[in-house]
């Protein structure tokens, strides 16, 4: 017998938004079933009901976080950096999205919207240059945040006033043109003989 339906209880997707409120707060070293619960005021075996594991609630996460994504642009450059301001929408959003994808959990979003763009610029092998993309991508955007962290704590190198992300702007496009390669349209299909 399941038990009824009260709407005080939290359903699926006031988990995952409490869950995401906390990763900012926090960040993903700190964000546990235990504080979600608390934030929720439930007891941690609550969130069972809704999300099987903690994987299974970080994929969910990182669902949420690539969902901004924007779908159909045929700009592969564009698209990444869609993707890149989407992990840099959350703290660590970079590498939740890294850890969830490592472990083939979740959605493949932005994957799928890179080798959509790869297609619609003629990429015959749009599919491990789209994988490619992201790999640098996500790696990329974990670098970028984790420097900010290092920075905003005090522990990297005393540089002044040096912007500690500076210049990577123009390494992630560099890196993404490299890897989506010299694209043109597609060959138009040749003609039947008459």
């Amino acid at each position: 017998m399941s038990p009824e339906h009260n709407p005080a209880r939290h359903d699926r997707d006031s988990v995952a938004r409490c869950a995401l409120a906390l990763l900012d707060e926090v960040g993903l070293a700190d964000l546990s079933m235990r504080r979600i619960a608390a934030g929720l005021d439930v007891q941690p075996s609550a969130l069972y009901w809704h999300f099987a594991s903690k994987q299974e609630l970080l994929a969910e996460l990182a669902d949420r976080i690539t969902a901004s994504i924007p779908h159909g642009s045929t700009d592969v450059l564009t698209t990444a950096r869609g993707i890149r301001d989407a992990l840099f929408a959350y703290r660590d959003g970079a590498e939740l999205v890294l850890s969830t994808y490592a472990l083939q959990l979740g959605s493949s979003q932005a994957q799928t919207a890179l080798t959509d763009a790869l297609r619609a610029q003629g990429a015959p092998d749009a599919d491990d240059r789209g994988a490619a993309i992201l790999h640098f991508v996500l790696g990329h955007a974990t670098l970028v945040q984790q420097r900010m962290h290092a920075d905003s704590h005090g522990a990297l190198p005393d540089a002044g006033a040096l912007d500690v992300t500076a210049g990577l702007d123009g390494v992630f496009d560099l890196g993404v043109t490299a890897l989506a390669g010299a694209l043109s349209a597609p060959a138009p299909p040749p003609r039947a003989r008459v």
